[in-house]
């Protein structure tokens, strides 16, 4: 599995992978080496795509990331990939990846964003093959939102000490 973003969600993400005996490749901007093992290893970029089963995307949206899957990317990753996306949805190349899905490169698509949400009617994707599309719920499970509630919760009990957490633009 190559997970582009290798930040919390993204390590969780390959936990589980390794747990099911896949061997993971990371890509990310901030690297850290104490996570690397026999089945966990960094790599770049160009290395991820061309050896990967399945890409799971779980980096933010920048400008140097909107658009990283795309008919580039596409054509150097491996036939009959797998693309996961529960990141943001301008990562991908709606176009580039309905035409990949269409064409058997790209073997299957599992996607929890879209570039529009809601979804617009005129989306390739919803015509592509293979291409399962869930409405941005996978915060959704009871656990998430009990972590959600518990991390607001902390938030503001740390807010009322003095001792603010998680502050955003102080």
């Amino acid at each position: 599995m190559g997970i582009i973003g290798f930040g919390r969600i993204g390590q969780a993400t390959g936990r589980i992978a390794q747990a099911m005996g896949m061997k993971v490749l990371a890509y990310d901007t901030q690297k850290n080496p104490a996570l690397e093992s026999d089945s966990l290893r960094y790599a770049e970029l160009d290395e991820l795509l061309a050896e990967s089963d399945v890409i799971s995307l779980h980096c933010p949206l920048f400008p140097e990331t909107q658009g990283i899957i795309n008919r580039d990317t596409i054509a150097k990753m491996k036939d009959g990939v797998i693309i996961l996306n529960n990141s943001r949805g301008p990562l991908i190349v709606e176009q580039d990846l309905a035409d990949a899905l269409n064409s058997g490169k790209v073997y299957a698509a599992g996607l929890d964003v879209v570039s529009t949400e809601p979804i617009e009617a005129d989306n390739p994707l919803l015509k592509a093959k293979n291409c399962l599309i869930t409405p941005h719920i996978s915060w959704a499970p009871k656990e998430s939102r009990r972590r959600l509630m518990d991390i607001a919760v902390d938030n503001l009990a740390q807010f009322i000490k003095g001792t603010p957490v998680n502050v955003v633009n102080p």
